[in-house]
């Protein structure tokens, strides 16, 4: 559904051209100073206006409606609404018949029979990923001044080398196309001991939350899938003091399902946006044949540029969520 979370359990709600969306957070602990000035760098780094981003803009304000009283949390539900400022919605008007391929415009026509709101993407646009970038900034709080978060896109188009990744964005614009990439992000200061195994592991926890994102379409720890092709002289990573810090960390920080001192390190891979100019052809209800399909309004070439801040946010709520269970 649309809820998620033990103990630190976070709801977004809204739709992409509805008046809000936002994210209630239950499991706060009360006492934890909090101001909306807070949320202001996280929401910038999501925010649009880079080279391969959408020309959409919005005011991206957040509204505390609940659970905050003289600039400290109450431990009741922390509410924070964001409006919906700059939409145009006529520009999704002829993809209720002719679905976007790659988009959940058709899977949310069939599961709903129609009902669903079309607008945007409606509730399956990446702009409610708005309230998770949200609950994010709560949950860094709860992981304390010790847990130091850096991400970064390591990837774009296949490509390594950063240099180039201006070039290779504006030649996927110039052919209305779109672009992939990957974000990593490493983690210190969490402490050993964190996750529940079996089915609640650190990992399992992080990779629920990261493929809730939308375009997420994979997600590695450590060495990942290079992991597959080492031998275990080669991916065991040598204990060297008792602390448990290691020589190598292959295992991304986590063993056995739980954290074990050292450096997390997660990557997901973020797909093509699937709202392309260029045209393609797809199947259209309303003729009841594929026909060309070349989508209007205003989409991200890029979307790896703002899903960074948006995986670091999916992990602090992940980590904030077994910190509160420990």
């Amino acid at each position: 559904m649309n809820s998620w979370g033990d103990i630190f359990r976070v709801t977004i709600w809204g739709e992409s051209h509805g008046a809000q969306v936002g994210v209630s957070i239950d499991g706060v602990p009360a006492g934890i100073a909090l101001c909306e000035e807070e949320f202001t760098a996280d929401l910038d780094r999501r925010r649009a206006g880079a080279a391969g981003t959408t020309p959409r803009k919005e005011g991206d304000v957040p509204h505390i409606v609940s659970g905050l009283y003289n600039g400290y949390t109450t431990g009741s539900p922390l509410t924070i609404e964001f409006v919906n400022e700059n939409t145009r919605s006529g520009d999704y008007s002829a993809l209720v018949e002719h679905p976007r391929p790659s988009h959940a415009d058709l899977v949310a026509r069939k599961k709903w029979q129609g009902y669903n709101d079309p607008r945007g993407g409606g509730h399956f646009s990446g702009r409610i990923t708005l309230g998770l970038v949200a609950a994010g900034v709560v949950a860094k709080r709860i992981l304390g001044e010790k847990a130091e978060f850096s991400t970064d896109i390591t990837e774009i188009g296949g490509c390594r080398d950063k240099s180039q990744f201006n070039n290779i964005i504006e030649e996927a614009r110039l052919a209305q196309d779109s672009i992939g990439g990957i974000v990593e992000c490493r983690v210190k200061g969490i402490s050993a001991g964190l996750g529940e195994p079996f089915f609640d592991s650190a990992e399992s926890e992080i990779a629920h939350l990261l493929f809730s994102v939308p375009a997420v379409k994979g997600v590695e720890f450590g060495a990942g899938f290079e992991a597959a092709r080492m031998r275990g002289s080669e991916h065991n990573d040598m204990i060297c003091d008792s602390e448990g810090h290691t020589t190598t960390n292959n295992a991304g920080g986590i063993v056995g399902g739980i954290t074990n001192g050292n450096e997390i390190i997660v990557r997901a891979a973020i797909k093509p946006t699937a709202s392309i100019a260029k045209e393609q052809a797809t199947y259209n209800f309303a003729s009841g044949k594929v026909e060309p399909l070349s989508i209007k309004g205003r989409h991200d070439v890029c979307i790896a540029l703002r899903a960074a801040v948006v995986v670091e946010a999916a992990i602090a709520i992940a980590l904030a969520d077994l910190k509160l269970r420990a």
